[in-house]
């Protein structure tokens, strides 16, 4: 009698550690959900009379133009019909165009720089060459369950423990103000200023500048990157502890390398 429950008992710890080891597996290296479809822009909308950075999200997601302190006069039927102040708007070109973010971890010993990619970004943006200090700059997203590393472990972790994939889909950068975009250019001519805005990571927003080099290749054209560092722990995302990974970097810096081409 008490040979069978001692088996009978072996059997339950076993069936428990291996459901146990199971619901282990599915929170970190489990699968994760796809895409819910390709990326695409919010469409922007520009302000009547353009000054830097009036884009701003309204609480559904959308953007809209910033409050002005007078009322604007109905715009007419030609004016509806052309850019707002001389603005093109550019769309961010996928097949161009590609995020990334950058991490330091110790692996097995080795020192490593992880790098995590994706072509899903979008996002819009608007320019008037003769007036560079009108440009306005609308929602910069990025799926993220379309992030890759090196190592397919890492993408499930990324997904299931750090960023939650499940529930966030989406970053997104919401730009506050140009900084030093002033000026006139002219096709093959470069600029370098700064972006301010809200970059919200799961369910945390916190305020991130990037510098920017924009590069206007053609008049319908424009090649540029994008750069910030950013602190994880001010996000609220932990890093869970891997086997032979000793130590990850206090930071991530995020980079964008884009093509934008004009609608």
């Amino acid at each position: 009698m008490n040979r069978t429950l001692l088996i009978a008992g072996l059997v339950g710890v076993l069936a428990v550690g291996g459901l146990g080891a199971a619901a282990v597996y599915n929170w970190v290296l489990g699968p994760t959900l796809a895409p819910s479809a390709p990326i695409s822009a919010l469409p922007l909308q520009l302000a009547s009379t353009p000054s830097p950075a009036l884009v701003i999200p309204n609480t559904a997601g959308e953007p809209t133009a910033a409050p002005t302190t007078t009322a604007a006069p109905a715009p007419t039927a030609a004016a509806m019909a052309a850019p707002a102040g001389g603005l093109t708007v550019f769309q961010i070109s996928q097949a161009e165009s590609e995020v990334r973010f950058i991490i330091f971890e110790e692996l097995r010993g080795q020192p490593v720089d992880v790098v995590g990619k994706s072509n899903q970004v979008a996002g819009e943006l608007a320019v008037n060459p003769a007036e560079l200090s009108s440009a306005q700059v609308g929602v910069i997203r990025v799926n993220a369950r379309t992030l890759v590393t090196d190592q397919d472990r890492r993408n499930q972790a990324i997904r299931n423990r750090i960023l939650n994939t499940d529930s966030y889909e989406f970053i997104t950068f919401t730009p506050t103000e140009v900084r030093g975009l002033s000026g006139s250019a002219a096709p093959g001519d470069t600029q370098t200023f700064q972006l301010a805005g809200d970059l919200t990571i799961r369910d945390v927003t916190k305020p991130v500048v990037f510098d920017v080099t924009v590069t206007a290749e053609a008049a319908d054209r424009l090649k540029g990157s994008a750069l910030a560092t950013i602190t994880w722990a001010d996000f609220g995302l932990i890093i869970p502890d891997v086997p032979f990974v000793a130590n990850v970097g206090d930071t991530v810096r995020l980079e964008l390398d884009f093509v934008a081409l004009a609608k």
